[in-house]
């Protein structure tokens, strides 16, 4: 048997018709044919009805030289829905400011996937005991 135990509409809504699963995981693949999971569709942030994909920011943010960690989430804005913020833990004797994190992120990805929402430093990002980022309790700072 597959499926939820007695909850029948959750059955309808994670499995389609002809038995696939939507476990609701945003991936890609390449050359080879291997596949790669990038992200949680739950996770995607809605700007101006585009979708982000945090993990797409944070991979690049991390590149930057003075940024240790990095978790990127939505938060509610004015006039775009929602915007990407950084939550930034900087490498020791780093003196880079938020809004050089924000020119950074701005030379390398289109307008709306900027992060309009802005940056702090963090000492730590929050993470489970299996290294899931903890975005809920980002967004409550």
């Amino acid at each position: 048997m597959k499926g939820y135990y007695k909850n029948e509409m959750a059955n309808q809504e994670v499995f389609m018709s002809d038995g696939w699963l939507k476990t609701g995981d945003l991936g890609c693949y390449d050359d080879d044919g291997h596949f790669f999971i990038t992200g949680r569709r739950k996770e995607l942030i809605k700007v101006k009805g585009y979708q982000v994909a945090p993990v797409e920011l944070e991979e690049l943010i991390r590149g930057h030289p003075d940024v240790d960690d990095v978790a990127v989430v939505g938060v509610p804005h004015d006039t775009l829905g929602e915007a990407p913020k950084a939550f930034v833990v900087l490498k020791r004797g780093s003196n880079v400011t938020p809004r050089l994190i924000e020119e950074y992120v701005k030379e390398n990805v289109v307008k709306y996937k900027q992060l309009s929402g802005g940056v702090s430093f963090i000492d730590s990002i929050p993470k489970s005991a299996t290294g899931k980022i903890l975005r809920n309790q980002l967004k409550e700072l």
